[in-house]
């Protein structure tokens, strides 16, 4: 701060010395870099929004896995015979119920067999799964209820690479 005072006279008294050089910003400068930045800004939105979307294609893709996989090791522990199967349902679950509370095991005391922790959600809607037993078509949208033979999401979305959430 002393460089900014100087000495007048012989006396001590001493006086602000006039700045030398501009300090701060012109409006025009300010708009500029206001303009600048949310030109910016506006570039990285998109990006976020197929970021967002990217990672919810991630945990559909991963939930769909978990509770497949779940399915077919109901299949195939009933096919063995470690489960009682009932008749008409091909040894698949029931329900998506029946994979997270579990079934008794054969020949064993107080043994349950659970295949889920939890029934993940859709992350496309945030409701209920669709499902197909094996006695409905492929492609078919309405759950014949018998067993759950396949489940899909209710989405109607298409994903980044073009096919529908559905088709999963």
């Amino acid at each position: 701060m002393n460089f900014l005072l100087r000495r007048v006279g012989k006396t001590r008294r001493y006086r602000r010395a006039p700045f030398h050089g501009q300090q701060g910003l012109s409006l025009v400068e300010l708009i500029f870099t206001v303009t600048i930045v949310s030109i910016l800004s506006m570039a990285a939105l998109p990006l976020a929004r197929v970021s967002i979307k990217r990672q919810k294609e991630v945990e559909l893709r991963r939930a769909l896995r978990e509770m497949r996989d779940a399915i077919d090791r109901y299949k195939d522990y009933s096919d063995r015979g470690f489960i009682e199967v009932k008749f008409g349902s091909d040894g698949y679950p029931p329900d998506l119920d029946t994979l997270v509370k579990g079934v008794t095991q054969l020949n064993a005391i107080d043994k349950k067999l659970r295949f889920l922790r939890r029934i993940p959600k859709d992350p496309m809607t945030g409701s209920e799964w669709g499902m197909r037993s094996s006695q409905d078509s492929p492609d078919s949208n309405s759950f014949g209820g018998q067993n759950v033979f396949d489940v899909y999401s209710k989405s109607t979305g298409t994903a980044l690479d073009g096919t529908k959430y559905a088709d999963w």
